[in-house]
């Protein structure tokens, strides 16, 4: 009898650990498997970090809709959630948030384009682009790009790309929705190079499950997002062999050197001078017959900056004071600063200065985005401007302008229309400070070279410029200097298009901009592909 009992409880407890064995591999799959937006892509804290990541990416919320684009109705679907970037364990080290617009019923993807967009900061989110000019739906504003109150709107984009292209807009880490994975530091994909190889990692993940890998690519990035675009044409070709069919750099910056008021560093004074020019022309301080058109006084200024004022800066205090004076005379008819204001400064005047200098009389502050936007003068404002750092306390107008309408609507949409469930706060543009330069200190990041490099090895891509004439955060005349010293071949020299526009780092705020934006934007991508065809 004892024998009996005894082989009775031994074929339970063999019973039992069989069943605990069966059913422990359901519970980690079905905690791997849990979908929605705001779901936790890690199994229980329990599981070894090797073997947490779940099989699949949360499921993406789907919807669908139409906008009218030159008159026709383009019918799209619209894909919002995360991808979930990975280590070589498979572990998850972030949650990459974006929204995708493909076009519905498209009979062959192979052919249909389709475009990367993100902006810069670095840390801003990629809203801007999305609900500024490129996306079916944009903010509404003053026509020319100034604040309005609450409650904020957003509408049907009327020069949305979508005709053209289908679109793909991703936040880097920290900004939008997207987050590092538990456990992660983000700090890893706050710099340089950690940033540059998320947004390429990115970019092939999204090809490969999309199936995209035969339809012309292109890469469209603002600002810091230039930056960005320059080197990832490069580093796209090196690590993954995908070759991008062109890229688009709204208000460029490559060159930090050419955006840095430092001392020791004289060359950010003429390249900034024309935007001053631009400035104060529409702000009505030039005088002089050649100051009575925008491109009349654009003329003379550059004309100035690149001989005078360019060889005064270089001869530092060796400048007789004869031509000390003669720079500052046409420095201050060209900027509608004061006379003695310009000499007081060492013929040199920083962004910072400039905004708050020029209407102070008035107690105004000119924008640095967009100069022809004002604000009320803060007189405890302080620091220079320069893009990426060192902006000091200064307040500027047109940025509050934007901020708010901007969140609001891209809150509203991602849960409202795109049906994208989190309560996360969206993050249009955050502190990621300090931002790495691993590998690139102790010298200005310029990705020029990595732009150059790209286009000698893919001799088809190309590449267009749009600036604003009223960007003081990346001014036209600095990315014409840049791209005059890439030294490029011949041969791919022609592959660079430069547009302008009367407006400033986002010029697709101002209405007349944006509708020249989408014109200039369809007659460079058909002329590319057209171009490309067969070859």
């Amino acid at each position: 009898m004892k024998s009996l009992k005894h082989l009775l409880s031994t074929l339970v407890l063999a019973a039992t650990v069989a069943a605990l064995a069966q059913e422990q591999p359901k519970e980690k799959t079905a905690d791997a498997e849990r979908k929605g937006p705001g779901a936790d892509p890690k199994p229980a804290p329990a599981a070894p970090a090797a073997t947490v990541a779940p099989e699949k990416d949360p499921t993406p919320s789907v919807t669908e809709g139409e906008v009218t684009i030159g008159g026709k109705v383009v019918r799209y679907k619209a894909t919002a959630g995360y991808l979930v970037q990975r280590d070589e364990k498979g572990a998850p080290k972030a949650n990459i948030f974006y929204v995708a617009y493909t076009k519905a019923d498209e009979k062959d993807v192979a052919k249909r384009p389709v475009t990367f967009s993100f902006n810069g900061g670095p840390g801003a989110a990629s809203v801007w682009l999305h609900l500024g000019g490129l996306g079916p739906k944009r903010v509404v504003m003053t026509d020319n790009g100034g604040a309005v109150s609450a409650p904020y709107r957003y509408e049907d984009n009327a020069c949305s790309w979508l005709d053209e292209t289908d679109l793909v807009f991703m936040d880097p880490v920290s900004s939008g929705f997207s987050r590092a994975a538990k456990e992660q530091d983000p700090k890893q994909f706050h710099g340089f190079t950690g940033d540059l190889e998320s947004l390429a990692d990115f970019i092939q993940v999204w090809t490969t499950r999309n199936s995209r890998w035969l339809s012309p690519k292109f890469l469209v990035g603002e600002s810091y997002g230039t930056t960005r675009v320059s080197a990832l044409s490069e580093r796209l070709q090196q690590k993954y062999d995908l070759y991008v069919n062109g890229v688009m750099l709204v208000s460029s910056i490559l060159n930090f050197q050419t955006a840095r008021f430092a001392p020791g560093n004289d060359d950010p004074y003429p390249l900034f001078l024309p935007t001053y020019t631009a400035t104060a022309w529409y702000h009505k301080r030039l005088k002089g017959d050649w100051a009575q058109t925008l491109a009349g006084a654009l003329k003379r200024a550059e004309e100035f900056a690149a001989r005078n004022y360019t060889l005064a800066l270089m001869q530092g205090d060796a400048l007789a004071a004869a031509d000390r004076d003669a720079i500052a005379a046409e420095l201050a008819a060209l900027t509608g600063l004061s006379l003695d204001y310009v000499k007081k400064q060492n013929l040199r005047v920083s962004i910072g200065e400039f905004i708050r200098e020029l209407r102070r009389d008035e107690g105004i502050v000119v924008g640095r985005l967009d100069s022809s936007i004002t604000g009320v003068l803060d007189e405890s404002g302080d620091g220079d401007g320069g893009p990426g750092g060192g902006r000091g306390n200064f307040f500027d107008p047109s940025m509050e302008a934007i901020r708010g309408p901007y969140a609001a609507a891209m809150n509203d949409y991602a849960r409202n229309v795109l049906k994208f469930e989190t309560d996360l706060p969206y993050g249009v543009l955050v502190n990621v400070q300090p931002w790495s330069y691993k590998n690139v200190e102790n010298t200005y990041l310029d990705t020029s070279a990595m732009l150059k490099n790209a286009m000698v090895r893919n001799p088809a891509m190309k590449v267009w410029v749009a600036n604003g004439y009223y960007d003081l955060a990346t001014p036209y005349y600095a990315t014409d200097w840049t791209f005059r010293h890439m030294h490029l071949p011949e041969p791919v020299r022609k592959n660079v298009t430069m547009t302008y526009y009367e407006a400033g780092h986002m010029m697709y705020t101002h209405v007349d901009s944006l509708k020249k934006l989408k014109a200039d934007f369809s007659k460079w991508i058909r002329a590319t592909l057209d171009g490309q065809k067969g070859k």
